[in-house]
């Protein structure tokens, strides 16, 4: 894994020209037929356009064929310079610089690589050094770091996180098409005030509602309970469906270090005993979230451990394993007298996240959660 630094000295420098385009590139991917080198265009400071940075994370948009199987892939074999590079036309889109963050699958995400983009990403937006940020990223937790960035960055300038379900070695790789259109989102004015968005096959999705929902499609970012926030395509261009103005989110301050707090995920099954609660509580968990049947519900014996939980001082969160719809208070569980906070529309792994930063930020009364979870209501 490549250590993850915000240091002027660690990082990659490199305004990006598509006459750059690496040979690899050329034989790996396409976007529209056939990759010829562009002709020279405008110079992109002189033309005025805006300047976007291209943080890097590698992931299944940045993966290598594998000969261990039929579409196997190693992810995060190709740097975000390259992957820019490799697709025609930016240059006529914006001035764009990229940086290498990490190199790792999404599922291999972690607190340092968080906190170094959110470092990056604010000392970029203070410093007027971007006019936009693309993150491009891995699929598999996309969804929880383009929420814990929406937490914690401050200003109304763009922030885009992109990634693909193909490699770049796949046929019909989707990530040329999601990196061009990320970059138009990023430079279109109208972006700004949205918080951090995620632009995949044609979608604008805000990174509160974003999923994941099919495995394997490329169809399969999706946001159950509010639908697209915006459509985009290289020829109609950006249709946003809904104001940027008026936009509510709340930011919280990085913690000291660079870890969060434990806070750990139980998911509910039947005929569930407390073990797991019991065994998340004994490794140090301050928090537990229930991915909860239904509306958030679990069986007698996991209710009464997490009650127990809540009584020494640990933050219970109620979710659902279900996909869409809203956990709702007081109504099949008695979260005032239990001491319980319900995660409203947050999906399980993004209670989690928020739940870690209220926790590293002191706020630990169950009323006072229960707002931060409803803030946006």
């Amino acid at each position: 894994m490549t250590t993850p630094t915000a240091s002027a000295a660690g990082r990659r420098q490199s305004w990006i020209s598509i006459l750059s385009i690496p040979l690899f590139a050329l034989t790996l991917w396409t976007y529209g037929g056939a990759v010829q080198a562009a002709e020279p265009g405008k110079d992109a400071a002189a033309a005025g356009l805006p300047r976007i940075l291209v943080l890097a994370t590698g992931g299944t948009i940045a993966g290598q064929a594998d000969p261990r199987a039929t579409g196997a892939y190693k992810s995060g074999q190709i740097t975000g310079e390259q992957l820019m590079a490799s697709v025609p036309g930016l240059d006529k889109l914006a001035k764009i610089n990229a940086e290498q963050i990490s190199s790792i699958g999404s599922q291999d995400m972690n607190d340092k690589v968080w906190f170094a983009l959110a470092r990056r990403i604010q000392d970029a937006f203070d410093k007027n050094e971007a006019d936009g940020i693309i993150i491009t990223h891995g699929t598999d937790t996309l969804e929880e770091t383009a929420f814990f960035l929406d937490n914690v960055v401050r200003g109304d300038k763009p922030v885009v996180i992109v990634g693909s379900m193909r490699p770049a070695t796949a046929v019909s790789a989707d990530g040329p098409g999601n990196l061009y259109e990320a970059v138009q989102v990023a430079a279109d004015p109208r972006a700004r005030g949205r918080g951090v968005m995620a632009v995949l096959n044609d979608k604008i999705q805000g990174a509160r509602s974003v999923t994941k929902t099919n495995t394997t499609s490329i169809e399969t970012f999706g946001s159950p309970n509010d639908g697209p926030i915006g459509y985009v395509d290289t020829a109609g261009g950006i249709r946003f469906m809904t104001q940027g103005a008026g936009f509510k989110r709340a930011t919280y301050r990085l913690p000291a270090g660079e870890q969060l707090p434990r806070v750990a995920i139980v998911y509910s099954h039947a005929n569930m005993d407390a073990v797991p609660i019991e065994d998340a509580i004994s490794h140090g968990a301050k928090g537990i979230v229930l991915a909860g049947v239904g509306d958030g519900n679990t069986s007698k014996s996991a209710l009464d451990a997490l009650e127990a939980a809540a009584k020494k001082g640990i933050i219970v969160v109620r979710s659902t394993r279900v996909r869409s719809g809203f956990v709702t208070r007081n109504v099949e569980v008695d979260d005032d007298k239990n001491g319980f906070v319900v995660s409203e529309d947050l999906n399980p792994q993004k209670a989690r996240v928020l739940t870690q930063l209220l926790i590293a930020g002191g706020v630990t009364a169950p009323a006072e959660l229960q707002k931060a979870f409803t803030a946006t209501w």
